[in-house]
C-alpha cells in the first residue's frame, strides 16, 4: 500500500475504531468526516488528465483506469474525490480555464462588464489554447460531460448575471417591465457570438464596456 492507504484500510476494517479514538482525544468533540486529502496525488491525477488530452487521446477513450496508471495512483485514489470521470474532467476544465472573476460590487453595471470581461477573455484562451479548443469541440458529443459542464460551470456564472440584472431593475438602472431572461440574453449573448461563434471576430479589450453600455442605454427607465 501507499503512504495514506494504510490508515484508510484500517478505518475500513475496524469502522468507528478511528473515530472513536478521535472523539476520545477530542473532548467529545464529533470526528472529522474523511481523511485530508492529499494534494500532490490529486495534481498528479489533473496532470495526468491534462497529459493524455495533449497525446490528442480523445475524451471517450479516456476511462478512469487509464487516468490512475498516467497518474501512478490507484483507481481508489481518485474515486475518493471524484464521484466519475466526467466529474473530474469539469475540474480540470476549470483549472485550465480563466478563473471566475470577483465581481466589484460598486454597481450593477461595473458588475456586468466584469461578468462580460470573463467571457471575452474565455474566448481569447480558447483561441490560443488547442488543447482547450479540442475538448470544448469534444465535450457536445458526450452529453454526461456535457451536462457535468453546464450543470457546474455555466448554469452559476447564469445565476450570477441574473441576480445582477435584478439588482439593476432594483436600483432602477433597468426598466422593471422586462423579462430578465430576455435582458440577460440580449447582454451577455453579443460577446458568446463574438467569443464562440465566430472565432476570427476581434475581441478588443473595451468590448465589453461598449456591449454592458449600449443595452443598459436602451433597458434604462424613460424619464417621467
Amino acid at each position: 500500500m501507499r503512504g495514506g492507504e494504510t490508515e484508510t484500510a484500517v478505518e475500513t476494517a475496524v469502522p468507528g475504531r478511528t473515530g472513536a479514538k478521535r472523539e476520545a482525544e477530542g473532548g467529545g468533540t464529533a470526528p472529522r468526516r474523511g481523511r485530508p486529502r492529499s494534494e500532490a496525488a490529486e495534481r498528479s491525477i489533473r496532470d495526468a488528465v491534462v497529459s493524455l488530452l495533449e497525446e490528442g487521446v480523445p475524451l471517450g477513450d479516456i476511462s478512469i483506469e487509464r487516468i490512475a496508471r498516467t497518474a501512478g495512483v490507484g483507481k481508489a485514489t481518485i474515486y475518493r474525490r471524484w464521484s466519475d470521470k466526467e466529474e473530474l474532467f469539469v475540474d480540470v476544465l476549470r483549472d485550465i480555464e480563466p478563473p471566475d472573476p470577483d465581481l466589484p460590487g460598486t454597481s450593477a453595471r461595473d458588475d456586468l462588464v466584469v461578468m462580460l470581461e470573463s467571457v471575452r477573455l474565455g474566448g481569447l484562451a480558447q483561441r490560443s489554447s488547442a488543447l482547450l479548443h479540442n475538448v470544448r469541440a469534444q465535450m457536445k458529443s458526450h452529453p454526461k460531460l456535457w451536462d457535468a459542464y453546464v450543470a457546474t460551470v455555466i448554469d452559476p456564472r447564469r445565476v450570477t448575471v441574473l441576480e445582477i440584472l435584478r439588482r439593476a431593475v432594483a436600483e432602477g438602472e433597468i426598466r422593471a417591465d422586462l423579462d430578465i431572461d430576455l435582458v440577460n440574453d440580449l447582454i451577455v449573448g453579443p460577446m458568446l457570438v463574438r467569443a464562440v461563434m465566430r472565432p476570427d471576430a476581434p475581441l478588443p479589450g473595451d468590448l465589453a464596456e461598449r456591449i454592458v453600455t449600449a443595452v443598459l442605454e436602451g433597458l434604462r427607465p424613460q424619464a417621467v
